[in-house]
């Protein structure tokens, strides 16, 4: 492993921060060393050297929110960087350590088994670490090798950018890297194992600190550290509620104040992103307690998926198929009892956690109040009820509309005749769809309408429903080529999704799924095996 001092950046204002990362300085780190049970809340990993290394994508957006230019990024330094081959000489390292409730069952420690903590990029007041995902084991690999393969990799660096263009909140990623190494996978855990060529994802995020951090210090009854890693998380990235809170801070006081701005905050930012996800049709897959974060972001883009029929009891996860747990449609439920084990966690550090449960009771009314300022624009209506995005909703599973096509065309539509053909064809079902179901529903949206609806409705409207989202299948096609050493399907989808809500002259990336991506593996479920 080579080692690297401070690398240049573009910017002036931006810098790579050397010794200054808040959680690798201020909290209890482990030396480096092999899987097993880790006290600390992280220990020091270094990245494996890829044996050919080979940037295949960048996010030029991404690299200018770090100061960077596209210059910079395929600089010899910062390809060592990202490739996992050099790390830096002023700031060691490191793997997270958390522990969570994963499909609804206590896990105990699990930690970043594959993502290691490679540097803090300081762009003017915002600070953001960097993190490079795949590149070799750490003390929370368990039984894994800590590498990803390529076609998780892909689906990661491409949703993550998708979901920033589309105005979710979420991390970012950086860049995309192929390690010329291929490793072991199971993808869909029968038995079938096979050599798939592995890759790194450089990700991006003010930090990487989830609800299973909580869990993990309540779980092994550290009173003390949970109430020291509260003060740690508000002083560090919370500075509104660290400003209310200064002489706490300052004399080290977890009062019942400060935990409970600091769980209302993360409710709040929690029911706006369940609100995005739903206002687009965006199913995570696994909504694990370790897979949220406090900063109500979008993390760890596994077996994803984007609706096409409307229907809310589907999942992209095979694990899942079962159980349904996380299904589309129960993602707020997931959600809020996500935010419980949360809830339970910060209580063991209190005396009286009655606050937190009154915050925990006002999530629901957050959320419907988040979802209805999503779906207000997409109508193109200046407000809209409860009442009505249940009726809406019901109508779109009854009719099997696919939910992005549905959407994106509802602003061209004005009488019912025109709404009854735009339903056909949006519709996954179309022989089974009646005038009267249509009828029914278009009497109460054109009654809204009327009522709230907006002067520039069609442009906003189309401001508001992208044109382009990642199909699992586009992905599935994109991942295909790249196995084959072709990246151009790679960069088409990047720059498409880029700029989802214009027209950009590719009708094949914005129609409904072709029926051979129904049943196809890898379009139509995927596994968690990456």
């Amino acid at each position: 492993m080579n080692t690297i001092t401070i690398i240049k950046l573009a910017d002036a204002t931006t810098a790579l921060v050397p010794n200054q990362n808040g959680y690798l300085n201020q909290l209890p780190i482990a030396p480096e060393q092999g899987p097993g049970p880790v006290k600390a809340m992280g220990a020091y990993a270094t990245p494996k050297p890829s044996p050919a290394k080979n940037m295949i994508a960048m996010s030029e957006d991404c690299a200018a929110l770090l100061g960077l230019s596209a210059d910079d990024l395929q600089s010899d330094l910062w390809q060592q960087l990202l490739s996992g081959n050099a790390s830096l000489k002023e700031q060691p390292s490191f793997a997270m350590n958390y522990a969570g409730h994963q499909f609804g069952n206590w896990a105990g420690q699990l930690g970043d088994g594959r993502a290691i903590v490679i540097a803090d990029v300081l762009a003017g007041s915002n600070k953001y670490m960097l993190q490079l995902k795949g590149a070799g084991p750490t003390a929370f690999s368990r039984r894994g090798d800590g590498y990803a393969v390529l076609r998780s990799s892909i689906r990661e660096f491409l949703c993550s950018e998708a979901m920033h263009a589309l105005g979710v909140p979420t991390t970012r990623a950086l860049s995309l890297v192929t390690r010329g190494e291929a490793v072991w996978r199971d993808m869909f855990y029968d038995g079938r194992p096979a050599l798939e060529p592995s890759a790194v994802v450089c990700r991006v995020a003010p930090s990487f600190i989830r609800f299973g951090h909580f869990e993990l210090l309540a779980s092994r009854g550290d009173k003390a550290q949970l109430q020291a890693f509260i003060l740690f998380c508000v002083s560090e990235y919370f500075p509104e509620i660290a400003a209310q809170y200064v002489e706490d801070l300052n004399e080290g006081i977890c009062s019942i104040g400060l935990v409970a701005a600091f769980f209302e905050s993360i409710c709040s930012s929690t029911a706006a992103l369940v609100a995005h996800w739903q206002s687009i049709g965006f199913t995570h897959g696994v909504l694990n307690t370790d897979n949220m974060s406090i900063h109500g972001v979008t993390i760890d883009y596994g077996p994803y998926g984007w609706l096409e029929p409307y229907e809310p009891s589907w999942t992209p996860n095979t694990t899942d198929a079962h159980g349904r747990r996380y299904a589309f449609g129960q993602q707020p439920k997931i959600c809020m009892w996500n935010l419980w084990q949360l809830a339970n966690a910060l209580a063991f550090a209190l005396d009286d956690s009655s606050k937190l449960s009154a915050e925990l009771g006002r999530f629901q009314s957050k959320y419907w109040a988040a979802y209805s300022k999503c779906m207000a624009p997409k109508l193109g209506v200046s407000s809209v009820s409860q009442g009505f995005l249940e009726e809406l909703e019901a109508f779109m599973e009854a009719a099997k509309v696919d939910m992005t096509v549905f959407f994106r065309g509802l602003a061209q539509v004005h009488t019912h005749e025109e709404f009854h053909s735009h339903v056909l064809a949006s519709s996954y079902k179309e022989p089974e769809l009646s005038a009267d179901v249509s009828q029914a529903f278009w009497g109460e949206y054109d009654a809204l309408l009327n009522q709230s609806g907006l002067d520039n409705r069609a442009d906003t409207m189309n401001a508001h429903n992208p044109l382009y989202v990642l199909r699992n299948y586009l992905a599935y096609q994109a991942i295909e080529k790249a196995e084959q050493g072709d990246y151009a399907v790679i960069h088409q989808l990047q720059k498409v999704l880029s700029n989802p809500f214009e027209d950009q002259g590719y009708p094949e990336l914005s129609a409904k799924r072709p029926d051979w991506a129904a049943e196809t593996p890898g379009c139509s479920a995927l596994s968690c095996s990456s």
